[in-house]
């Protein structure tokens, strides 16, 4: 009886575990939803901000922004965002794996690195090898605060305008579907020529008969008060727009599979549950004949 008893609470403690993860599933189905309406809520400014600022450096081809500047590179900055909190599946572990590799590559060519961590479990990693960490925020919650984010982000942009490193980098999980989520590690500064999207390019560049694709702008700009000042603060909203996006793509992406991992875990349970169930039937049904067998065998003895 007491291997019958271990097993029946066994089954209570996987019912109650799978309550909790279906109620988290279903936690995360909600966030989701409103985590992809920021995401797309947030890409229509993104796109008419480039489209303008593609522009007006076309407009301009003798004024050169710091942004827009190549240099040889020597030292870069690295922007790692990832989650907070986790039950997400391997969503932090593939975007740190890409994150290691690339420092591995960078550590090979003599390029130093500085890093700002966005989110705890990148903090954590990232502290934890002895990276140079020079930035962070974290606890960002379920909706990205541009404000929050541009204070740990603008260490990295000081020191590349004042020349202390030569490029900035983003890591990140970039939304494809519920389904599907793609560690992207993104180039933030020095700004590709055509300010490219470097989430959904592809949606903004007509391809030619040659096969070339190249971005098309036809716009004219009254400027107030002058076209310096205007690429100026265009280009640093197009800089915390990508980083806003990307925030916005890691959040869409963490909810999405932290959904799918609960939705398996929940689907996990359930089959622990119907064998530890079987289980404890056969246990019980072995116990009771075990029972009727001595009653019968006591009768025919007396």
């Amino acid at each position: 009886m007491a291997g019958i008893k271990e097993i029946r609470t066994k089954i209570k403690s996987v019912q109650n575990t799978r309550k909790i993860t279906k109620a988290m599933e279903m936690v995360a189905a909600s966030k989701m939803r409103k985590a992809q309406e920021r995401m797309r809520a947030g890409r229509p400014y993104a796109t008419k901000v480039r489209d303008i600022a593609a522009n007006l450096m076309q407009a301009h081809p003798d004024y050169s922004h710091p942004y827009m500047e190549e240099r040889n590179v020597r030292a870069v900055g690295m922007v790692v965002i990832s989650t907070d909190k986790g039950l997400c599946g391997g969503l932090n572990t593939n975007i740190m794996r890409l994150v290691l590799a690339r420092l591995k590559e960078f550590e090979k060519q003599g390029i130093k690195v500085q890093a700002t961590a966005l989110g705890n479990k990148g903090a954590g990693v990232l502290t934890r090898i002895g990276a140079n960490l020079v930035s962070q925020e974290v606890h960002l919650g379920d909706m990205p605060n541009l404000a929050r984010l541009i204070g740990a982000i603008k260490v990295q942009i000081d020191d590349f305008v004042n020349g202390k490193i030569d490029a900035i980098y983003m890591a990140t999980n970039r939304f494809v579907n519920t389904m599907k989520q793609d560690p992207s590690f993104i180039r933030l500064l020095p700004l590709p020529s055509g300010l490219e999207d470097p989430f959904q390019s592809e949606a903004y560049d007509v391809q030619n008969d040659e096969g070339v694709v190249k971005a098309t702008y036809g716009w004219d700009y009254i400027y107030e008060p002058d076209s310096k000042s205007v690429i100026d603060d265009l280009l640093m909203r197009y800089v915390e727009g990508l980083v806003y996006q990307a925030v916005a793509e890691n959040m869409a992406s963490e909810q999405s599979a932290r959904m799918v991992a609960m939705k398996s875990a929940s689907d996990n349970a359930k089959k622990v549950i119907g064998e530890l169930e079987l289980v404890y039937n056969k246990t019980r049904q072995a116990a009771i004949t075990k029972e009727i067998s001595e009653i019968v065998g006591g009768a025919a003895a007396v």
